[in-house]
């Protein structure tokens, strides 16, 4: 069941658009900081900047009085064509600059980094399923094959899903016509094929798909297709196994509820929804179970009777059921990095919160040094007394209930991951959200295995089909 707010926060992702002034912001020490205008948005138009602080809007102060995300949202977000008048702080500027914005319909990207990792090997990091995303997955692709794009890492790692028309579309973007993607069928709904129907914009490069187990739903589809096909290889760990259709009603009242009707099967037969026999809490917990059964870190771990074993279409490769998809080459969790000093860290965001007081006071000297993206990532690196400085005020953001103390050994695990993410935390704030990607893929294992997997053999010995290699 969703009441009608509900319903509406939770189908505003999948419209791929909202309505307001576009701006991505932080509340860094009681103001609102603009981390950066949305591309295109009103907020952009009129010249508002990275590094801008919002202290009034309309009548209303909000610097310094414990305002909130919710508060923020609540007055800058509006209908399409409505205004709102905001009284930013510039830096350079002795008087507040007034700004009065038109609001207007605002892209949520679900397409958040496209870059070739080498002269052949391109990138695309999808977080969700929208309206919106094979237009934002198109002009990726396009992009990418005209920089010389041969392969293809297609990034699905935490995608929860979302539309299913999205996921049948992103397929096609993979796969040669008249292929089954995937089929549905009910208790009182007899099966439902969908294929693929259109040329593709990479439906011959090697293709490598990363998932997780927080990859779900849509996701799945588009895995599971792949896989069956022998179209491509995935890379990760076993993904989170949900398989259900899903058909709203709605209520007099605005409000909605969904119900389940019927379960999604990839084109060898498999199902991708897990059990929910043993009931709802055993159900939510299954996710917890893995690690704690070690099937995060082994893949020996993984029981996988014969009974779960299917085939995959062309090639005859065994593929396994029981929920969710198992990926052709499993890679750990990785645990060589996670001492709790960074467990703390990355749970109260500070480093997050550093890079962006970091930023807030070199964006100026940065952005000379540094004029564009490629600049910053190439040559950028955090000096060894920003080092220190960030251990002095990570400690000191600890109370006495709940101290910080970053310990040689906990440096010696975790520093290198903390430095890099610093860097992209940073690389983030002053370029977008694609930086964050380009520097952070350093520590995604599952990233490193496919580069490894495309540059070794490994993929030409995996025996699939569809495939040409330049």
């Amino acid at each position: 069941y969703f009441s009608e707010e509900d319903l509406r926060e939770a189908n505003e992702p999948l419209d791929g658009s909202f309505e307001g002034v576009g701006v991505q912001f932080n509340i860094f020490k009681d103001t609102i900081m603009v981390v950066s205008p949305i591309a295109g948005g009103p907020s952009e138009r009129l010249g508002i900047r990275a590094g801008d602080r919002i202290v009034q809007v309309e009548d209303e102060y909000v610097a310094g009085v414990g305002v909130s995300n919710k508060d923020v949202i609540r007055l800058l977000k509006g209908p399409k064509g409505s205004m709102v008048k905001v009284f930013i702080k510039r830096d350079g500027e002795k008087d507040l600059l007034e700004f009065n914005i038109e609001r207007d319909k605002i892209p949520i990207f679900s397409v958040m980094a496209a870059h070739m990792i080498d002269d052949e090997i391109g990138y695309i990091k999808v977080s969700r399923f929208a309206k919106t995303t094979i237009e934002e997955l198109r002009t990726a692709l396009e992009e990418l094959n005209s920089k010389g794009m041969k392969d293809l890492v297609l990034d699905l790692q935490g995608n929860g899903g979302g539309m299913l028309r999205t996921a049948i579309n992103m397929s096609d973007e993979f796969l040669t016509e008249d292929k089954l993607i995937v089929y549905t069928e009910g208790r009182a709904f007899p099966r439902e094929d969908t294929f693929t129907s259109y040329e593709g914009l990479f439906e011959s490069g090697r293709l490598v798909i990363l998932m997780d187990d927080g990859s779900a739903s849509a996701s799945e589809i588009v895995a599971g297709a792949v896989q069956d096909w022998d179209r491509g290889l995935i890379v990760g760990r076993r993904s989170f196994g949900k398989g259900l259709v899903q058909r709203p009603i709605k209520l007099g009242d605005g409000s909605a509820i969904r119900m389940t009707v019927q379960k999604y099967y990839t084109p060898s037969g498999r199902c991708i929804q897990k059990s929910y026999e043993e009931g709802v809490e055993a159900y939510r917990l299954e996710k917890y179970e893995r690690f704690e059964s070690g099937e995060l870190l082994s893949v020996d771990s993984l029981d996988l009777p014969d009974s779960l074993k299917y085939y995959t279409r062309i090639k005859k490769r065994p593929v396994y059921g029981g929920g969710g998809i198992i990926p052709d080459v499993f890679v750990p969790i990785d645990t060589t990095s996670n001492s709790e000093s960074f467990r703390i860290l990355l749970r109260k965001g500070l480093m997050s919160r550093y890079a962006l007081e970091f930023v807030d006071n070199n964006r100026t000297s940065i952005e000379s040094d540094y004029p564009t993206e490629d600049d910053f990532v190439a040559n950028f690196s955090v000096s060894e007394s920003e080092i220190e400085k960030f251990k002095v005020w990570a400690e000191s953001q600890g109370t006495e209930e709940s101290p910080i103390v970053i310990s040689e050994e906990d440096w010696t695990i975790s520093g290198n991951a903390i430095i890099l993410r610093l860097k992209a935390f940073m690389g983030r704030n002053v370029y977008d959200q694609s930086t964050f990607y380009r520097i952070i893929g350093d520590l995604n294992d599952s990233l490193q295995e496919a580069v490894k997997i495309l540059k070794d053999g490994t993929f030409e010995k995996s025996d699939l089909a569809h495939r040409t290699f330049k």
